[in-house]
């Protein structure tokens, strides 16, 4: 049988308090959140706040909700929670993410949540046990997510310290016997080639929107911009635009294929790459004009290789002397096709595809569960919070927390 909620104002559920200042000239090395309005901005010798913590967007950037489990400094573009007046603090964040924050927006310029206007606002609060239940319920997903996420890590370091060991420290089988020439980029092994990156690609190719922009379309094939190109499986489905079935089709160039690296080509991140692999993150979509899309013969340069090749801070830093353009930085066809690198024999490069392949497939594999999980617990919340769902007979234990 359902809980009974309790019908109140949001001020007789938590209390809001504003940040403080810490100006980035005044913080000093340390162990301590600094917490902006999305994300920790920093770490600080100091705190102000003792955890369990909530907090969320002041001015700025509104609607986003953070945890926090140690103590920690909120800036003053931030509110958090001074008082939890009896709530379960995890539930307290979660509940947060169902208000829609950001439709109190007072700012007439910069958007700015006064927590004033949130006083009066009614609303329906569970009793503590079910507010326990909710929170556990919800937290098992943010844990299985955040447990992927130091999975994904792991294996991207192992799969870049790979192509470290055989592509720049040479250390691949059977490099005891191999002999070493000059080259203009330093001694290599024999049998290995120093040239230039277009001699080894079959695409290096950009898409397009169309004229106008993408409006406000909110279904379609997805659009990718560079906003989404930070590495493989990463992706920020919230951020995606849209085009229309009948402009995908008519696109020549641009269009996404399985196994295609990306590269950010200009703005203020170019050089960062990602690579969209087994259907990740869609099976079907394109990228825009601020987007490269490589595809390479696949013998002494593979995809695999070609991604972990660019994200050496040496082939950043390459690509982005190649800047074409110094107000607005950017990087072009020739500058890219040119760029020097050092490639194996067939028979290497083959080798070390299968070694790496199991560490690169199993991020996207994981990513492909992170976003299931995510979108199982986006439509599970506000389903919880409202009672919908009731959870009140679950048989579910839960530590208590100091509220």
């Amino acid at each position: 049988m359902a809980d009974t909620f309790t019908n109140k104002t949001f001020s007789n559920f938590v209390t809001l308090q504003r940040g403080f200042d810490l100006p980035k000239q005044n913080r000093e090395h340390g162990t301590f959140p600094v917490v902006a309005s999305t994300s920790v901005q920093g770490y600080h010798s100091e705190y102000k706040v003792r955890p369990p913590g909530v907090v969320t967007g002041r001015s700025g950037s509104l609607g986003s909700v953070q945890f926090l489990e140690i103590p920690f400094w909120p800036l003053n573009t931030t509110l958090w929670v001074k008082n939890f007046k009896g709530n379960y603090p995890k539930f307290v964040f979660y509940f947060l993410q169902t208000l829609g924050l950001e439709r109190y927006n007072s700012g007439a310029g910069v958007p700015t949540l006064n927590r004033n206007h949130l006083d009066g606002v009614d609303v329906a609060i569970p009793p503590l046990p079910t507010q326990r239940k909710i929170a556990a319920i919800l937290s098992a997903y943010d844990d299985l997510i955040e447990n992927n996420l130091r999975r994904i890590k792991i294996l991207e370091e192992m799969a870049q310290n790979l192509y470290r060991e055989w592509f720049v420290k040479f250390r691949f089988p059977g490099h005891q016997q191999a002999r070493f020439t000059d080259s203009h980029l330093g001694r290599i092994p024999e049998g290995w080639e120093v040239s230039i990156l277009g001699e080894h690609l079959t695409a290096l190719e950009s898409g397009k929107r169309p004229k106008g922009g993408v409006k406000d379309l909110e279904f379609g094939i997805p659009s990718v911009g560079a906003e989404n190109v930070f590495g493989i499986g990463r992706h920020k489905y919230q951020s995606e635009k849209y085009v229309s079935r009948e402009f995908f089709d008519g696109m020549r160039n641009g269009v996404v294929k399985d196994g295609d690296v990306a590269l950010y080509k200009d703005g203020a991140y170019i050089g960062r790459t990602t690579y969209f692999r087994d259907s990740f993150p869609h099976a079907q979509f394109c990228v825009n004009e601020h987007v490269f899309l490589l595809r390479t013969t696949g013998k002494r340069l593979t995809q695999n290789i070609l991604y972990l090749w660019l994200q050496e801070p040496d082939t950043v830093s390459g690509i982005r002397a190649t800047n074409a353009n110094a107000a607005q930085p950017g990087i072009n066809q020739q500058g890219v096709n040119g760029l020097s690198l050092i490639v194996p024999p067939v028979d290497i490069a083959g080798q070390f595809d299968q070694l790496a392949e199991p560490s690169l497939a199993l991020i996207v594999s994981l990513a492909k569960r992170n976003e299931a999980l995510r979108r199982t617990r986006d439509l599970l919340l506000p389903r919880l919070i409202s009672g919908e769902v009731d959870v009140s007979d679950l048989d579910i234990t839960v530590p208590e927390e100091a509220v």
